[in-house]
């Protein structure tokens, strides 16, 4: 642990990540006090160094050890970066002490729902909780929120999510590895008659165009966008989806194989070290801008709306300290939330979104 701790301190969980790093720099840059906090000393060293600005580190070797450092810290707000969200976002909320509050960037269904479900947990503690502060969850929810601001009755919902993403060299990592093998693992979801019921993983596959020309294609995930997408349409009957799963048909059928083969802890175990092990090369992102797609189906008709944003991971780390700035310095209702739900669609305009509405 290097320099003196602050009662204004936001605390972010895995700062020598991409996202992590991105969102201290864009705290400090603001005057926040900041604590990065990782497993490798010299790693936080070389992120605090890079930073236009002083910020205390503090090593902690994994969730276990974190949770147990919180409740004598109590940092104003803590971020959590540190991924797969099923393993680490409940345990580090539950850590935190009453009036800590908590922020993460899980766009898994379970981690999503799961963190929801503290609600009354966060209530009683005087806690305020948000899930999903990234381009995944926000993006597609707050252009929803928008459409569904008349209020009027929703009968069917589809998102789509289509991040654009630049890459950053080196090694995948035992975190996104996880995260891409707990997904698959876990099958496809959807709302069917207000119940969330299980479907063909990589199903629901729908073609379309880009308000700038571009032709997509876009197919069920079962993702935290689901969750919060229910929840702001009130909708029976809802789809999330995303660009990233496969467009050629003999993938999409392998799927389901692939789902049922990975629910094995053995071979998902396997195929995590493998997985966790590839390099990858730096690369440009795919298009120019991302998007979030949501489509509302009722008595009136059929809305589209679109959200414009530039690269996902520039918008989720914007989004991200945003929010952190807002619980550490305003009155957050305790609870746990989504972004667009505490925040409305303006958090996404702030972080650089535009928004297009079919009326």
């Amino acid at each position: 642990m290097s320099g003196t701790a602050d009662a204004n301190e936001i605390w972010i969980l895995g700062a020598t990540g991409r996202a992590g790093r991105a969102i201290a720099a864009r705290l400090v840059a603001a005057g926040e006090a900041v604590v990065l906090v990782g497993r490798d000393a010299a790693r936080l060293g070389e992120a605090a160094g890079a930073l236009a600005g002083e910020c205390r580190t503090v090593v902690a070797d994994g969730v276990e050890a974190i949770a147990a450092l919180l409740p004598a810290a109590r940092p104003a707000v803590v971020v959590n970066t540190i991924g797969p969200f099923t393993r680490t976002a409940l345990p580090i909320a539950r850590a935190c002490p009453p009036g800590t509050h908590y922020v993460d960037l899980a766009n898994e269904l379970p981690a999503v729902s799961g963190l929801l479900g503290l609600r009354d947990e966060a209530v009683a503690d005087g806690r305020c909780l948000v899930t999903g502060a990234g381009f995944g969850v926000l993006g597609t929810e707050s252009v929803l929120l928008k459409l569904c601001a008349d209020g009027g009755p929703v009968t069917r919902v589809r998102v789509d999510a289509l991040p654009s993403v630049a890459g950053e060299p080196g090694a995948l990592g035992t975190a996104l590895a996880a995260s891409i093998v707990e997904g698959l693992a876990g099958g496809g979801r959807r709302y069917e008659d207000g119940r969330l019921v299980r479907v063909r993983l990589g199903g629901d596959v729908e073609r379309f165009t880009l308000p700038d020309g571009t032709a997509v294609h876009s197919g069920g995930v079962p993702s935290g966008e689901l969750e919060a997408a229910r929840r702001a349409s009130g909708a029976p009957f809802v789809v999330a989806a995303s660009g990233a799963v496969p467009a050629g048909r003999v993938v999409r059928a392998l799927l389901p194989g692939v789902a049922v083969l990975l629910s094995r802890r053995v071979v998902a175990d396997f195929a995590v070290r493998r997985l966790a092990g590839i390099r990858v090369a730096a690369r440009e992102r795919g298009r120019e801008f991302s998007w979030a797609r949501a489509r509302v189906d009722g008595p009136a008709g059929t809305r589209v709306g679109w959200l414009r944003t530039g690269e996902a991971m520039t918008f989720t780390a914007s989004v991200a300290a945003e929010v952190a700035c807002r619980l550490a310095h305003g009155a957050p209702p305790p609870g746990a939330h989504t972004p667009g739900a505490l925040f409305g669609p303006a958090l996404a305009e702030h972080a650089g979104a535009r928004f297009f509405l079919d009326e």
